[in-house]
């Protein structure tokens, strides 16, 4: 029952966080805009804020792990909404973030972690399984042919994408 956010949880990365975080029994809040609201609540958070009308870093709430996956919000801003011992995750390195990860390392009880999670064939497998059995779905935003690589980053780029956008062969 640790208390998860998700800060981008209708991005690629977020989808999927948000629905592995309550498959493990998190109590999980996602943070997306208010066009996503009700994507991210069918993914199964519990509690869902927009970003547009209010800060996740000064409602009150603490957190056991914030995974910011689109890295828009600093540790240093995070930090106060983690609980004791919590941790800060991000899944894209800034200078500050390094910098933080070191520091924390060495004093603190609140932890700021950079994160690639390296490709495993038994983690492969069971996030197969979960898809198979219904517990964890894809959310594909667009579908692109392959010429038109370029149109697709560019859409990516702006960051709001719903979900995985495809590239078609």
């Amino acid at each position: 029952g640790q208390k998860v956010l998700i800060n981008g949880a209708s991005g690629g990365l977020g989808t999927f966080a948000v629905q592995l975080a309550k498959y493990f029994g998190a109590d999980v809040t996602g943070v997306c805009s208010t066009t996503n609201l009700e994507l991210v609540q069918s993914l199964g958070a519990d509690r869902v804020i927009d970003y547009t009308r209010e800060d996740f870093t000064k409602d009150g709430q603490t957190y056991d792990i914030i995974f910011d996956t689109v890295g828009k919000r600093s540790f240093s801003k995070c930090k106060s909404s983690l609980n004791r011992n919590g941790i800060y995750l991000s899944t894209v390195a800034t200078i500050p973030l390094l910098l933080q990860m070191l520091w924390t390392s060495m004093i603190g009880s609140k932890k700021a972690i950079f994160m690639i999670a390296p490709y495993r064939i038994e983690d492969l497998i069971f996030l197969k399984e979960l898809i198979e059995v219904g517990k964890v779905k894809s959310v594909i935003d667009r579908c692109y042919p392959l010429e038109q690589t370029a149109e697709a980053h560019r859409y990516v780029e702006k960051g709001h994408a719903k979900g995985k956008v495809i590239i078609t062969l």
